[in-house]
């Protein structure tokens, strides 16, 4: 039995040529363009055969007669029993110039070949999409009822098949598979297609949500799916029926699942939040059109759609076929297929492999330089109270990735050591002695480093002030609240405002804010410190709307609890969980490489969520607390004195253990 096909290199070609040459004394001549020979070597391996069972025939689907030499057509001529045409554009994001070139020009050119060489059977492996957006049950001998497929993609797959149906001079069947996915056994996919649109979406509310926790999810019309292992069995045991002239077979699943039931499965198999609770999209079709196009020609609107879709990686048209009308008789097939054991899996069985491969080999996130030296090597990195503590454990990590650090600060001595500790592992810092909350010296310092390095790439707002001090314990201490926002506020945002004007003129630079957990859980004690941040929070939120159309972004990080000289006044904090300086270093890191708005643990995070909801609860906890736990004596003005716990103060220690705080 000899062969030939058409896309025999792409994802379901590649694996119906595999099947194909388990046959028996089997053949295949596969179309594939004179550039891409190289390839040929790779197809015969994965294919398990030699030169003298797998031929290419060089051409171009664009070409007439398939741009095959006419040595090549003498050659094949009435020695095909069977044509499989699988090659077409099967993208939704595709641009419509090649989806006409490859599917419609493409597939006239190929049933002109077909007959050119005297086939004696050829199969056309459609799409459902040939059905355009009908609305009900689409049966298996419907074509010319098709409706509303006016968007490129469905109306190439109508065409074409039009063309085999109205223009091929040899024995034609018809297959249309539904939307195809990886290998059930295997879960191989080669690209992001379908519902591998939403898998992203689904992998953010894993990160952020627990998954326990019920999601909202979009409920739709009815999507069909099937594996590629499926769809290949299939056409291979049909393609060798007899009686199968001028029909057509739907190859797909006969239950089918609505949007929001995928999405539920995959968020299953995702370990991400299951989605019981759906918004139906049908309600948007209660939109005027006329409103919905007024709102799209509004350039707000359109730069958050488009923003939104580009960060979940969605084409622009995905959400035209959430409504998905259609649904598809199969009975043809499933009649022609009984006995021989070929079924659709169902997909909960098979799900979680999709989601296991397209995570470890899919995922566009892989493919990014997501390395600190791929960030910030060769660039200048600024990091403000740098000579220790935190800012001196990420200056370390960013000379390490290769970039050229500045450090600052107000001893000279502490940043002169620093300065050695680095040449001591082989890189160095760049020190200017600075007093961030000194205005006139932050005004110096600004104009001086403009001119040594022409401004800073990445600004790490690190250097502050923490006081730990009850308010009624600062009644005449005034001075603590003005000193801490002095440095914290006024000095980061006199740093950041001198830097602001260079990063807008070549429109790129990340400015990353150290701020605290307290903003978030609004930690008694500490009024003079969160006060000060939660004013640069809010400063940055705003500066981020401004910059966002400039290539300049922000990020906060709700830091934790350190280990560093800041806390060290505090004694009870000796037996409290911490974070060690190098690990907040790598929350930096993480700020630089992956620009997220905001950075926060799950603790400040819960502690916002309490206060927003159960602001009263979240009052009476954190008075608890604060209650709980004293003044350092150092906040008393006894340095000497030492910190005694209550049996229930240490009981919480012992309960927190782990927390970062």
């Amino acid at each position: 039995m000899q062969y030939f096909v058409t896309g025999a290199t792409g994802f379901i070609g590649k694996r119906l040529v595999k099947k194909l040459l388990e046959r028996k004394g089997s053949v295949v001549h596969f179309l594939i363009r004179k550039e891409s020979e190289g390839k040929v070597a790779g197809l015969r391996e994965y294919w398990g055969v030699g030169a003298t069972r797998a031929h290419p025939v060089f051409g171009d689907l664009t070409g007439k007669k398939l741009g095959v030499s006419s040595e090549d057509i003498k050659k094949l001529k009435g020695q095909i029993d069977h044509f499989h045409h699988l090659a077409a554009v099967y993208d939704l994001s595709a641009d419509e110039e090649s989806q006409i070139a490859v599917n419609i020009e493409g597939t006239r050119n190929t049933v002109e070949f077909a007959k050119a060489i005297d086939a004696g059977h050829f199969h056309h492996v459609s799409s459902i999409a040939a059905a355009g957006l009908y609305e009900g049950v689409f049966r298996e001998d419907m074509f010319e009822e098709a409706e509303n497929y006016e968007h490129p993609y469905f109306l190439t797959k109508h065409e074409s098949e039009k063309i085999v149906r109205k223009e091929c001079k040899v024995p034609w069947t018809v297959y249309r598979p539904a939307m195809v996915v990886g290998d059930s056994q295997t879960g191989e996919m080669d690209k992001i297609d379908g519902p591998y649109y939403f898998f992203k979406l689904i992998q953010r509310m894993r990160q952020i949500l627990p998954p326990w926790m019920p999601a909202v999810g979009l409920e739709g019309g009815r999507v069909n799916i099937v594996p590629v292992d499926f769809v290949v069995n299939a056409l291979d045991f049909l393609s060798h029926k007899t009686g199968i002239g001028k029909r057509c077979f739907h190859l797909v699943d006969p239950v089918g699942y609505r949007v929001g039931d995928v999405l539920d499965i995959f968020s299953r198999a995702a370990h991400a939040p299951r989605m019981n609770l759906f918004i139906n999209a049908a309600l948007l079709g209660f939109i005027p059109k006329g409103i919905k196009k007024g709102l799209m020609a509004v350039a707000p609107v359109r730069r958050i759609r488009s923003a939104i879709l580009k960060d979940l990686a969605l084409p622009e048209d995905i959400l035209t076929f959430v409504n998905y009308p259609t649904r598809f008789d199969s009975r043809d097939t499933a009649a022609a297929l009984k006995g021989s054991g070929i079924t659709v899996p169902n997909l909960k069985d098979y799900a979680w492999r999709l989601w296991d491969y397209w995570e470890r080999n899919l995922d566009p996130d892989l493919h990014i330089d997501r390395s600190l030296r791929g960030t910030v090597g060769g660039k200048v990195v600024l990091v403000t109270g740098g000579s220790s503590g935190i800012g001196l454990a990420a200056a370390h990590k960013f000379a390490e990735a290769g970039a050229t650090t500045i450090i600052c600060g107000r001893d000279q001595d502490k940043l002169d050591e620093a300065c050695k500790e680095a040449k001591a592992k082989g890189y160095e810092f760049i020190a200017y002695s600075a007093d961030i909350a000194d205005m006139a010296d932050c005004d110096r310092f600004i104009a001086q480093l403009i001119a040594d390095h022409g401004g800073v790439d990445f600004l790490i707002n690190n250097a502050g002030r923490s006081i730990r001090r009850a308010i009624e314990s600062s009644y005449d201490r005034f001075h603590d609240f003005e000193r801490t926002m002095q440095l914290n506020y006024f000095g980061c945002l006199r740093v950041t405002m001198g830097l602001l004007p260079g990063m807008s003129e070549r429109k790129k630079g990340h400015v990353v804010n150290i701020s605290s957990i307290g903003v978030l859980t609004n930690a008694p004690r500490f009024s003079a410190y969160v006060a000060s941040k939660a004013a640069l929070d809010a400063w940055t939120r705003c500066a981020s709307s401004e910059f966002a159309d400039r290539g300049i972004s922000f990020t906060t990080i709700n830091m934790p609890l350190v280990r560093t000289p800041m806390i060290a006044p505090t004694n009870i904090y000796k037996n409290v969980p911490t974070l060690a300086p190098e690990e907040a270093a790598d929350m930096i890191a993480e700020a630089c490489i992956g620009k997220p708005v905001r950075i926060a643990t799950r603790l400040g995070i819960t502690g916002q969520v309490m206060h927003a909801l159960m602001p009263r609860i979240a009052q009476i906890a954190m008075n608890t607390s604060f209650r709980m736990f004293p003044d350092s004596s150092a906040a008393k003005g006894d340095k000497n004195a030492k910190s005694t716990l209550s049996p229930e103060a240490m009981a919480m220690q012992q309960m927190m253990r782990g927390i970062h705080f």
